[in-house]
């Protein structure tokens, strides 16, 4: 690629090299900086990604994706356009060099000291840019490598001039998108984890969001796998002893004994972990929820009394809303994602009939819906409110919230509706489906509203808060969420193998219970990244003293 080139792709992406995702994740790429530290959060084991271990003394580690091949690499680490200050990271054994000739100083200045200096074009000596300079010697940088930083102001002028100075340094490139990253998770600063919640970190928009992502950083999730993993391991080692060295009498037979109590707990604890309602997931990608409803009750409205501005068209005229229309809002600091949907009802337009099919798909896919009722046209009763909510069919099982807007006809104040119809908590004891809950139970909650007025929108808001995190959790207790589908593949894998070696191991076949041992081990490696086979030997050694 021509050197211009190599600028204008370094200039046109937001920290392109610090959005390494593994492959296996497969959700896009991520951008950010960690500038100053250099531990992320969980250690890794050096810059070897594994593909298993193999049976017996001659293991193997995979090489997987080392990165890092001697050359140093640069990029523009801050957002493109036009700033108050400018980062441009470089990572490699080049970047002292580098920073001594753009900086023109003979050595770099004192480690993790910001320094100012007058940034310079090497080739021609002119001046490009007055700023701060930072020099993060390795191991102890973000990537592991020596590495430096330019703190120039933001024009893309200034930028594009530094950019292409450090582009005619020999040994210099651009860098790849995610490689900065990368080279940290092959230095072992992070594993697949706590990259990927760096990822989320400087992709989250709420608070619930940010908590999270901050966690799985900082190494939480990590730590859980890598416990898990050594759990697997010391039973693989204890059962690849037992099978090796049983004859000689060097080994208890209540190793198996122990090994079967080990996997069993192991088991119990993993499907615990994978039913935890996707909260994860929903938490780090927003709940999806669907206004529905009959046409001409305010859906619209209400997305724009939600999003503040008049993202949708409102008219009198029933059948307005065709397509589908998404806003992303922040509810008591959960993620929400809104869609406002076509009336649902037997439409007679062809295009009308292609909205409804649209707003059906989407109810289907809903993880909250919000089902829109006009509080004239319907009584409050449970068992009209039922009736009315079974018409929208909302998928089973998900949970409903019940709007009944155009309170201000209703000659009363927003609120929720008690059977009765005055004020009062909700008394709609139903099922989402619709029908009245023969047992009792609570239904999904109810609210007045009014669209035209605003009244009754903070108990709305209130009540929409309250699903969130129901459905999201409080990211900081408990055990870390789920917060991948490749985590969940993986996850799901290791206890099939797992569930396989208890089937394996009452019918005394023991080779093939270890074999179900690593791949459980394996889908547990993939996740983070660790996979290996020395510490199985290690183990086997230090626990056993075989030969003694």
């Amino acid at each position: 690629m021509a050197l211009s080139g190599a600028v204008r792709a370094a200039r046109g992406r937001c920290a392109r090299a610090l959005s390494w995702v593994p492959p296996a994740a497969g959700t896009g790429a991520t951008r950010g900086r960690d500038g100053t530290r250099g531990t992320g959060g969980t250690t890794g084991t050096g810059a070897t990604r594994g593909t298993g271990a193999t049976r017996g003394t001659g293991a193997t580690r995979g090489t997987g994706a080392t990165a890092g091949t001697g050359d140093t690499i640069f990029a523009l680490s801050s957002a493109p356009g036009r700033c108050g200050v400018a980062v441009i990271r470089a990572s490699g054994p080049g970047s002292g060099a580098a920073l001594r000739s753009l900086a023109g100083t003979p050595a770099p200045p004192p480690p993790r000291v910001m320094a100012l200096r007058r940034i310079r074009d090497p080739r021609t000596g002119e001046s490009l840019d007055r700023g701060l300079v930072v020099w993060f010697p390795g191991p102890h940088s973000f990537t592991g490598e020596d590495c430096a930083e330019l703190h120039v102001h933001g024009g893309p002028a200034v930028v594009s001039g530094v950019l292409r100075a450090l582009g005619r340094l020999p040994g210099l490139r651009p860098a790849e998108p995610g490689e900065f990253t990368r080279r940290a998770f092959a230095h072992g600063k992070l594993d697949l984890t706590a990259a990927e919640g760096l990822r989320d970190l400087i992709g989250a928009e709420t608070e619930a969001q940010r908590r999270q992502a901050l966690r799985q950083l900082e190494g939480d999730l990590g730590r859980l796998y890598q416990r898990w993993s050594h759990a697997l391991t010391q039973a693989l080692a204890h059962l690849e002893a037992y099978i090796d060295f049983s004859e000689d009498d060097n080994v208890e037979e209540e190793v198996l004994a122990q090994v079967a109590v080990t996997v069993r707990a192991l088991l119990q604890e993993l499907r615990g972990h994978l039913r935890d309602g996707r909260r994860g997931e929903l938490l780090r990608g927003g709940v999806r929820a669907v206004i529905a409803g009959p046409p001409n009750v305010g859906k619209s409205s209400l997305l724009n009394l939600l999003c503040r501005r008049p993202a949708a068209i409102v008219s009198p005229t029933a059948g307005t809303t065709r397509d589908v229309l998404e806003v992303a809002l922040d509810i008591g600091g959960y993620p929400l994602v809104l869609s406002d949907t076509a009336g649902l009802r037997q439409a007679t337009d062809p295009v009308e009939r292609e909205g409804v099919a649209r707003a059906r798909a989407r109810l289907c896919q809903a993880d909250l819906v919000l089902a829109v009722l006009d509080a004239t046209s319907v009584s409050h009763t449970p068992v009209a409110l039922g009736a009315a909510l079974a018409a929208l069919e909302p998928p089973p099982g998900t949970p409903c919230v019940l709007v009944l807007n155009k309170a201000d006809l209703l000659g009363g104040h927003g609120g929720s509706p008690s059977a009765s119809g005055a004020q009062g908590p909700p008394a709609t004891l139903l099922s989402c489906g619709g029908s009245p809950s023969a047992s009792g139970a609570q239904g999904p909650p109810a609210t007045l509203l009014s669209c035209k007025t605003g009244e009754g929108l903070e108990a709305l808001l209130e009540l929409l808060a309250q699903q969130l995190a129901q459905l999201c959790g409080d990211p900081l207790l408990g055990s870390p969420s789920l917060t991948q589908s490749r985590h969940s593949r993986h996850l799901g894998a290791c206890a099939a193998a797992l569930e396989r070696f208890g089937d394996v191991g009452d019918s005394g076949d023991l080779a093939v219970a270890a074999e179900q041992l690593r791949v459980a081990r394996r889908e547990l490696g993939r996740i983070t990244g660790h996979v290996g086979a020395e510490d199985i030997l290690d183990i086997i050694f230090r626990d056993f003293c075989v030969g003694k």
